[in-house]
């Protein structure tokens, strides 16, 4: 009877190694082919994969031009003409700040900082400084800091003061991912 109850808790835990190698790459090949097929869809054409390349050269040409002079005048007179529209303009400047944040030349991501919440308690969270200068609010001490939550492409911002704030000696995409993960990942380079 041990022996069979022995050799049932190994089934089980080869199960759940087996689990923690799969579910990651198929997750990760489901979001890809996902993707893959819907910029795939956004041009239909008889042959599969010939809309995802089309579309993925005109991304980036798009992006070569958007380092042109002439192009940047463009960009400057339709983002003027977005920004009196009221609801798009909304729409369309926070889009494009989230996205400048990633990847933009305006990277905000890029300063992760540990955070004292609460000094009885010795309460830290990390986060990452976004806004450094609230003078203008007549709030010279104090600094935004957003902190992304866990498993969600969410988080919330909060006005700091500066004392509470320690810089972490890691990159931005590291502290990233330690803070998604829930501190899974730990803070190695990857």
């Amino acid at each position: 009877m041990a022996r069979i109850e022995t050799s049932f808790r190994k089934v089980v835990r080869y199960f759940f190694s087996g689990t923690l190698f799969i579910v990651p790459l198929v997750a990760t090949i489901y979001v890809i082919f996902i993707s893959f097929s819907w910029l795939d869809g956004l041009i239909p054409l008889p042959y599969p994969g010939l809309g995802f390349a089309i579309v993925i050269v005109a991304i980036t040409l798009f992006g070569y031009f958007t380092s042109n002079f002439l192009f940047q005048t463009l960009v400057t007179w339709f983002e003027g003409v977005v920004s009196h529209i009221p609801f798009v303009k909304l729409i369309y400047s926070s889009v494009k700040d989230l996205l400048d944040a990633f990847v933009g030349d305006k990277k905000k991501f890029d300063k992760p900082v540990l955070v004292r919440i609460n000094k009885e308690n010795q309460l830290h969270r990390i986060g990452f400084i976004t806004q450094n200068d609230l003078s203008t609010l007549g709030l010279n001490d104090m600094v935004v800091v957003y902190f992304p939550q866990s498993y969600a492409f969410a988080g919330d911002h909060f006005v700091v003061p500066k004392e509470n704030i320690k810089p972490l000696n890691v990159s931005g995409p590291v502290a990233m991912k330690f803070i998604v993960s829930g501190g899974v990942s730990g803070f190695k380079e990857s």
